[in-house]
């Protein structure tokens, strides 16, 4: 079980050992634990994330891939879409659901250190990954360098319920059910413990605004959903001269078969 006083490198590797455990039933029990609701959510954050039919598109913290497939259905054949991750069962089964699809790439990597150049995507999106980081801010930082001036980052994630009333319900829920369900079809001792103490410890709505302004992003707002147990936070890289290194000069990035070029 991670504990409160272990390191920033002890929480990465609990966490991808724990996602990485839990794969193959990840997708059933997202499904079960939010009652479906995860996919309308992730579709609501697909369209404010807006991506531009023929554009490029980044989702972090990837898992199995929904929101990428959401993606590449707005960028269309001439996009391209790439999901990261950091656990390999997560991104075998993205993959495999891929089925060589034209247009979608899965990297491992570290959102901390994402393998992209300056200013590569038009968006990016991350659902339920950047409480899981070690350092959330310079995950913040990083999808910022890799977006273009004027990109906007969409992230979907738990948060803090607005009713007293359908607070203690959701605790009850999350400290009771969730854990309950959660180690029986995962077979993970405390995977879904791990869930409603990381949400306890996150920023509420307000707070993440203001992580996302000290990463450097602007025009930032949120839309609570589930009476703000959910939250999607929307925020714009101003336009303007990209700093670093320069991004390609289309969005097939001239990289092998069209694919972003990725950094090693």
């Amino acid at each position: 079980m991670l504990l409160p006083e272990q390191s920033p490198e002890q929480k990465g590797r609990y966490v991808r050992a724990m996602f990485s455990a839990i794969a193959r039933r990840y997708d059933l029990l997202n499904t079960l634990l939010s009652f479906g609701l995860h996919k309308r959510w992730k579709q609501y954050a697909v369209a404010v994330a807006a991506p531009p039919p023929g554009g490029l598109a980044l989702d972090v913290c990837c898992g199995t891939g929904d929101l990428v497939f959401l993606l590449h259905r707005r960028v269309g054949p001439q996009g391209r879409v790439v999901g990261v991750d950091f656990a390999e069962p997560m991104l075998h089964l993205a993959r495999k659901r891929a089925g060589g699809a034209r247009g979608v790439w899965f990297v491992q990597g570290d959102a901390q250190a994402l393998p992209f150049a300056d200013g590569t995507f038009h968006a990016a999106t991350v659902g339920f990954g950047v409480r899981n980081v070690a350092d959330p801010l310079g995950t913040l930082r990083e999808l910022f360098r890799v977006l273009r001036p004027g990109g906007r980052l969409v992230v979907l994630e738990f948060s803090r319920p607005r009713s007293r009333l359908f607070g203690a319900l959701y605790d009850l829920y999350s400290y009771t059910a969730i854990p309950w369900v959660g180690r029986r079809l995962s077979r993970h001792p405390d995977a879904y413990w791990y869930l409603p103490t990381s949400i306890r410890g996150w920023p509420d709505q307000e707070a993440f605004r203001d992580l996302l302004h000290q990463a450097g992003f602007r025009s930032v707002w949120y839309r609570n959903l589930l009476f703000g147990a959910v939250a999607v936070h929307a925020a714009d890289k101003p336009p303007g001269r990209q700093e670093g290194r320069p991004a390609a000069a289309n969005p097939s990035l001239a990289g092998p078969e069209g694919r972003p070029e990725v950094r090693s």
